[in-house]
């Protein structure tokens, strides 16, 4: 198990930077998504690299905590978790994948979700043979996903502070 706990965070960063690096021009030169999908991107409204950047790393931040608490301290709670956490990250790969083919234009996080979301589910499938799906282990798995919803939240908030600091709104 231990081999795979340090690919989430490696998957995780390498996918964001496309992300970090692409979204800010994609918003501005695509504003008309904003107007179509109110709902879902008004969040991303005046996005910035820099607020953008500030959100990525406070996701970071767990993601790594868990891949390295898991690593050092191998226990089946913090795996079940681990697994949970990358479980979310792998339906956020899958989430830009259809993201992508709905709007039909690229966006800034496809390329490395197709490069990502096959290697993702290999690991999952090999880590999960490592796991024993009992009840403790699912509501850990499901603890970890809902930990992920719950950074992605704030992460929102970081990246709308930075904003505010740098001034845009």
């Amino acid at each position: 198990m231990r081999e795979y706990l340090l690919l989430l965070p490696i998957i995780f960063i390498f996918h964001d930077m496309e992300e970090v690096v692409g979204f800010e021009s994609f918003f501005r030169k695509n504003p008309w998504l904003i107007d179509r999908f109110p709902k879902v991107l008004n969040a991303y409204r005046n996005i910035t690299t820099a607020g953008f950047a500030a959100a990525v790393y406070e996701e970071f931040i767990p993601i790594f905590g868990i891949s390295l608490f898991a690593y050092y301290l191998p226990c089946d709670v913090l795996y079940a978790l681990w697994y949970g956490v990358f479980l979310a990250i792998a339906a956020h790969l899958l989430i830009h994948i259809g993201q992508t083919i709905y709007i039909r234009k690229y966006i800034p996080s496809f390329i490395t979700s197709l490069i990502c979301l096959p290697v993702s589910v290999v690991v999952l499938i090999r880590a999960g043979q490592f796991i024993d799906f009992n009840v403790l282990s699912v509501i850990l798995i499901a603890a970890g996903i809902i930990l992920m919803v719950i950074n992605l939240k704030i992460a929102h908030l970081v990246m709308h502070k930075v904003n505010e600091k740098i001034g845009i709104t």
